[in-house]
């Protein structure tokens, strides 16, 4: 299957036709080929306004998803690896190998080191694949329903509503009633779902409608009011608590456990089915939501789903991970250079290569000023930074 991107061949004209060019044009219908820009999604990359019809291949090919999950394996495989605990690598292994079914292999590691690799580095991995592969998806498809390609996944209002969550959970509740240690991942996913709700009633313009700029000044409105209520909140607490709100807000899986995979993982799962499932109807609305709903989808109806489902996703995620950002960015439109412009493409890959980046992001991070840590999402931001700027150069040319 391909998509194609038509562009209207210059008619020839014959003096020994006048009668033709006479007779009233018969109306077009929106798939005949005409002089159709190609939508930012799809000639993201291109050089000039002017190029030839181009197809893009759909299809998602073997290879693709065979080099998104080699990436993934060996991001995990290294980041388990490497360690300040200083345990031998083939020791690593022979553990991990002496837990697959039907292989006899012993290890020798001792309680210690068996502890370091299952109760630390093994749910920091596995955390770290979940946040990044939802916080790539959410990215995408934020980028396909509002197609614009700076969208990220905290566009609605998601990272200040968590933020006002998490550091309520942390400064507020404990002076009234005693509550558990995990109790700020909940805060903060409360706090973001509540600043969604809040950014779809305002960006409401109708009876029952909503369009793409309201709901994006809606969410400006909304995290400008909820960063504001959070800064009100700092402003009279000591070193301690404010230490303890900004290595949240800066983001990192130096806590992470199973309890908190076990958290996640449900809303995470559901969102990453919906949004894949949805491939195909984000390549409809690339062409226009009028062309979209010409053949059958309900532009809004489609749109409101994948915003829904990337942001029950990204909540989940943020909630335990903290704010990091550039993700959403950075792994979608590297899918693009590799598979092309199709989300039928760009959905499953950034899944897999979102969960790969974030565990070697979380690998630098812990790691570059060892035994100390870095904040992950100042890791994110540095890589992020300098690619962001790229794409805006990209996107202002192209428009």
């Amino acid at each position: 299957m391909t998509a194609v991107t038509p562009k209207t061949p210059a008619a020839p004209t014959s003096p020994a036709a006048p009668a033709a060019a006479a007779t009233p044009a018969a109306p077009t219908s929106p798939f005949a080929p005409q002089s159709r820009a190609a939508p930012p999604a799809l000639r993201f990359f291109e050089d000039g306004a002017e190029t030839e019809p181009a197809i893009f291949p759909t299809r998602l090919r073997a290879w693709h998803v065979i080099a998104g999950v080699v990436f993934l394996l060996g991001s995990a495989v290294t980041s388990v690896l490497v360690g300040p605990a200083g345990i031998p690598a083939g020791q690593v292994l022979e553990e991990i190998a002496s837990r697959i079914p039907f292989v006899s292999i012993h290890s020798n590691l001792s309680p210690t080191d068996v502890a370091v690799i299952w109760q630390l580095r093994m749910p920091r991995i596995v955390l770290g694949g979940l946040v990044g592969s939802m916080l790539a998806l959410a990215g995408a498809s934020y980028q396909g329903v509002f197609r614009n390609p700076l969208a990220d996944p905290y566009l609605l209002g998601v990272a200040s509503g968590a933020g006002l969550g998490a550091t309520v959970a942390l400064i507020e509740v404990p002076r009234l009633v005693s509550l558990p240690a995990d109790f700020v991942p909940i805060a903060a996913f409360v706090g973001a779902v509540v600043a969604v709700i809040a950014t779809f009633a305002l960006g409401r313009t109708g009876a029952h409608e909503r369009n793409v700029t309201s709901l994006i000044l809606g969410g400006v409105a909304v995290a400008a009011f909820f960063t504001a209520a959070q800064t009100f909140l700092l402003q009279q607490q000591d070193s301690q608590v404010l230490s303890e709100v900004y290595d949240w807000i800066l983001g990192g899986l130096s806590t992470a456990g199973w309890g908190q995979v076990d958290l996640v993982l449900p809303y995470i799962a559901i969102s990453t089915v919906v949004l894949v499932a949805c491939r195909r109807l984000l390549d409809a609305l690339a062409v226009g939501d009028d062309e979209a709903n010409t053949i059958g989808v309900r532009a809004d109806r489609v749109r409101l789903l994948v915003v829904v489902a990337a942001t029950l996703g990204t909540a989940a995620a943020v909630s335990v991970s903290g704010l990091i950002g550039f993700v959403g960015i950075i792994v979608p439109h590297t899918v693009r250079l590799i598979a092309g412009p199709s989300y039928q493409r760009i959905l499953p890959l950034s899944v897999l290569y979102g969960a790969g980046f974030l565990i070697l992001a979380d690998l630098l991070a812990r790691t570059v000023l060892s035994p100390g840590e870095v904040p992950l999402g100042v890791v994110t931001a540095f890589l992020g930074a300098p690619f962001f700027l790229v794409v805006l150069r990209q996107s202002r040319r192209i428009a």
